[in-house]
């Protein structure tokens, strides 16, 4: 039967190693690692359930299927309750064995596959994850994330670009029974409500023009995860009404389809926008704001944070470092205090890039300022007359937003219009430049070339990219 077993094993691919006992059996399980044994259940010595203990002990993912005459099959459901993976009755058919191994095959590598993922999100998600910081602000976040995570409440994060909104995202999703279900992220950002609600809800075939083959949306991919709804305050108006049905009702409609599909998604939103001013703008619902805003996190800006740069740039350059095979990089306090001092207005993503600018040029372990970019070492200055505070004091934020809208046109001018140009200046991501054109209304003139005339329509705006 051994023999057999071992042609009809073998054929099929599988390495087989034969054990004419239950003592050599396992004497084979430690001395190298198996995914499945077959064992009789009847055998001289150790007999088919004592092996099975010492097997199981040996490695508990093991799958052990037992075999045993048809009399026997109180023994083999005793077995089964010891902890094999299935049995067979003798005499037994060939595909009957194949069919069993492969399961138990499937078994072992579903068991090895969660036990990674669950590693994997421990080690990178585990409380807090990839999100760095020590500052009181940053625990602050850290304490509202463990609060949130296990409820099935909805949540909105709320920062300037670059600040975290996904990893904090992610890390709630982590911390959460869904852990291990499907974390699901759409950004609204440019994209028309047509394919922004095909996206979303899917659609059938005839829906729209084009829509020639009927598609899930990312809805269904999320079903008994999360879905991480980046940008909320730019999803169209007329989209926000079937928005806030899922968040009701827990269920939704393809494009072009009368029939209703029930989900259960866990919504967390992110927003770089007051949705506030949104509301009183007449561009965001105010019934969808509430349903969102159950558990509101409000992620600062790095320039609140500056406890938190060193530790930052040290993970940083930890990472990028090991992608770039340089051992123990670090930056010299010079450079650590220039990093200090600037103002990072792309904030946390802003930082990683210029670390891993640094990582990559260095020929040696220590980075010194020479390895900072001109914006971070040397910051643009506005030169204005002497300020004296009036009376009535001033509004810091409408300050600093005034100084942003300046600093964007004045950028803009001197890219000539290209915002992709003016981005890589201001050493931040083109959506991120396109997001606070749009937040400040700003509209960028192109720089006429050489040789256009003065007669004609004037300058176009360019497309935003």
């Amino acid at each position: 039967m051994r023999e057999i077993l071992e042609a009809l094993l073998t054929r099929e691919g599988y390495t087989v190693r034969l054990a004419s006992s239950g003592e050599e059996g396992l004497a084979l399980a430690r001395s190298m690692p198996f995914d499945t044994a077959i064992v009789d259940i009847m055998m001289p010595g150790i007999d088919g359930i004592a092996t099975l203990d010492e097997l199981k002990r040996i490695d508990e993912d093991l799958a052990v299927i037992i075999i045993t005459a048809f009399a026997s099959i109180e023994s083999a459901i005793s077995a089964m309750k010891a902890g094999a993976f299935d049995y067979i009755t003798k005499p037994f058919k060939n595909e009957e064995v194949l069919v069993v191994v492969r399961n138990a095959l499937e078994r072992r590598r579903l068991l090895h596959e969660n036990r990674n993922l669950r590693q994997n999100i421990q080690e990178r998600y585990h409380k807090f994850g990839n999100i760095i910081g020590k500052s009181p602000r940053m625990r602050q976040v850290f304490d509202l994330i463990i609060q949130a995570a296990p409820s099935r409440s909805t949540i909105l994060i709320q920062g300037e670009s670059g600040t975290g909104k996904e990893l904090v995202a992610r890390a709630i999703h982590a911390n959460s029974s869904r852990a291990e279900k499907p974390f699901v992220s759409v950004n609204s950002v440019n994209l028309p409500p047509e394919l922004l609600e095909s996206t979303l809800f899917g659609h059938v075939t005839g829906a729209f023009a084009g829509a020639v083959h009927p598609k899930k949306g990312l809805l269904d991919l999320a079903d008994r995860g999360t879905l991480f709804f980046d940008e909320i305050g730019n999803v169209p108006i007329e989209t926000q009404a079937k928005l806030l049905r899922v968040m009701q009702d827990r269920d939704f409609m393809r494009l072009g389809s009368m029939e209703n599909i029930k989900v259960d998604v866990r919504i967390i939103a992110g927003t770089t926008l007051d949705l506030r001013q949104l509301l009183d703008e007449g561009r965001f619902r105010e019934d969808l704001f509430y349903r969102l805003n159950v558990i509101s996190i409000d992620l600062p800006p790095l320039r609140d944070r500056k406890d938190d740069i060193p530790i930052l740039a040290r993970h940083f350059l930890a990472k990028y470092g090991e992608e770039n095979k340089k051992a123990d990089l670090e930056l010299t306090a010079e450079a650590m205090d220039v990093l200090g001092e600037y103002g990072w207005p792309g904030n946390v993503r802003e930082l990683e890039n210029v670390i891993e600018r640094a990582a990559v040029l260095t020929h040696s372990p220590r980075i010194g300022v020479e390895l900072i970019p001109d914006q971070v070492r040397k910051p643009p200055t506005f030169t204005s007359p002497a300020f004296v505070m009036p009376p009535e004091g001033i509004s810091f934020k409408d300050v600093i937003t005034d100084f942003e809208k300046r600093l964007i046109e004045s950028t803009l001018e001197t890219a000539g219009g290209v915002q992709k140009r003016a981005a890589e200046l201001l050493h931040i991501k083109p959506t991120t430049l396109n997001e606070m054109i749009k937040r400040y209304d700003i509209r960028p003139r192109r720089k006429r070339q050489a040789g256009e005339g003065d007669v004609g329509a004037p300058d176009s705006k360019p497309e935003a990219k």
